[in-house]
């Protein structure tokens, strides 16, 4: 089959990485530009290239919609977990604030160190409410 002969200039570095690929996939540069031609020309190119970033966009939609959700629970139980300790916790009586407070330091600073732990061990709370309401619904 007779082919035409095109000369054409590539940027250094995009000349480097053609020659790499068709090293790689042991194929000529010219088969590559073709294919790649071809793709570009291609009127179903397009739709694939469409379809490929609905696709993407997609994924990261639901990412979102997952971060939102679980955001969603985190702010709902401190919200609760407030709520129930303003409305249950009497107030200290002055003479025993100053004790209250270095033990309320110590206690936080356990909370920290908790947290530290069980977020490097990946556990989240999001995770563990999901399987407590299944194991509550299997009961």
């Amino acid at each position: 089959m007779k082919k035409d002969r095109l000369n054409v200039y590539f940027d250094p570095s995009l000349s480097a990485e053609l020659d790499a690929m068709a090293v790689r996939r042991k194929v000529s540069k010219s088969q590559i530009v073709e294919a790649a031609l071809a793709a570009f020309l291609s009127p179903d190119g397009a739709d694939q290239r469409e379809a490929a970033i609905v696709r993407r966009l997609d994924r990261l939609t639901r990412s979102v919609e997952r971060l939102e959700r679980d955001q969603s629970i985190g702010n709902e139980a401190v919200a609760l977990f407030v709520k129930f300790w303003l409305t249950t916790t009497p107030p200290l009586p002055e003479s025993m604030r100053d004790a209250a407070k270095a033990s309320g330091k110590d206690r936080y600073d356990g909370f920290v160190e908790a947290l530290g732990r069980r977020l490097a061990k990946g556990k989240m709370l999001t995770k563990e409410v999901s399987e407590d309401r299944k194991a509550a619904g299997s009961s």
